[in-house]
């Protein structure tokens, strides 16, 4: 089945908006066939921009972090997460830099329904990162950051703050019900590695502050090759997308990463969250895989302090946010 796009567009288009840009196409044609308009003509409904920058926007500046980069590193104190639901969490350092991971949007395109009921809430902070360019990981628009590290590979670091990204490729198992990964294959592409498209690369963060080693997983697949693993090392808090529905991971697959990784803290992601998400998104809660670890706490709040003295006895301990989220 053709997607309405050449080849030609395809390449101007860019791999962020591809997916887009296909969904929107096959509504225009089919809303266009309707109307009795020709296929040339509903495509053109395409030729607007479905996302860019708009940090010439932004009502801020870089003081914060040029007082920062005047200070003198420490790698002592306490690292706080805040969880704004879903994947996107809010890590301030123990020297004060801020970053936020995988904001979240719904699909522009509408192919994928409605996840979220509200916008991402505006948030200012340091640096803005994210893992890959499904619509639920990269409302980057939503931040008011100093820098964006959209899907960076390699290492940055700045003030008591390292940060190493790790390029490996998406979960493909779809081990749910929910078989979304046939969706790709519906638009025509092979979405396993080697060939899959651009969509489907990933960038986990290793985050390295306060004493401690935190791995922002995103989508990652659950077999990744051994070089992924030792690029990860040692690993003290650990962000996992397990839910009911197992849409990402299964249950087996993730109890398999704890086990292996045995980091300190495990901190569940990618799970329906009143507040947050909808059941239109097709996820589920992750009580039920929560409830199955031997160490839980469910959190009464969405921001945890953590202390790497304090986190030296710890072991696989899952603190649950559940439905505890900030939302602006």
């Amino acid at each position: 089945m053709s997607d309405g796009v050449s080849d030609d567009d395809k390449s101007k288009i860019g791999r962020r908006n591809f997916l887009t840009t296909a969904a929107l196409s096959a509504a225009a044609a089919a809303v266009g066939s309707a109307a009795g308009a020709s296929a040339a003509e509903a495509q053109t409904i395409n030729c607007a921009p479905v996302a860019g920058s708009v940090a010439w926007k932004q009502p801020g500046n870089n003081t914060h972090m040029l007082a920062l980069n005047s200070g003198t590193p420490t790698n002592k104190g306490a690292v706080t997460i805040e969880y704004f639901g879903h994947c996107a969490f809010k890590l301030t350092s123990p020297s004060g830099l801020t970053m936020m991971f995988d904001p979240w949007r719904n699909d522009p395109s509408g192919a994928w329904g409605l996840w979220f009921p509200k916008e991402f809430p505006r948030t200012v902070v340091d640096i803005c990162l994210s893992t890959h360019t499904h619509f639920d990981h990269d409302a980057i628009d939503r931040v008011d950051a100093t820098s964006v590290l959209d899907r960076m590979i390699g290492t940055w670091s700045f003030a008591d703050v390292k940060i190493t990204a790790v390029p490996d490729k998406h979960s493909t198992d779809a081990p749910g019900w929910y078989k979304w990964i046939n969706a790709v294959k519906e638009f025509g592409a092979d979405p396993y590695p080697p060939n899959n498209p651009g969509h489907l690369d990933m960038v986990s963060f290793v985050v390295e502050t306060g004493g401690m080693r935190i791995l922002i997983w995103g989508d990652n697949r659950h077999n990744p090759p051994e070089e992924v693993w030792k690029q990860w090392g040692k690993i003290d808090v650990l962000t996992l997308p397990v839910d009911g529905s197992q849409h990402i991971l299964s249950y087996q697959q993730g109890n398999a990463i704890v086990d292996r990784l045995k980091p300190k803290v495990v901190i569940p992601t990618h799970y329906l969250a009143e507040g947050t998400s909808v059941t239109l998104s097709t996820l589920q809660t992750a009580d039920e895989w929560v409830k199955s670890q031997k160490s839980k706490k469910t959190l009464t709040a969405p921001k945890l302090t953590l202390d790497s003295s304090e986190m030296a006895s710890m072991d696989r301990e899952f603190l649950y946010f559940g439905n505890q989220a900030s939302h602006g």
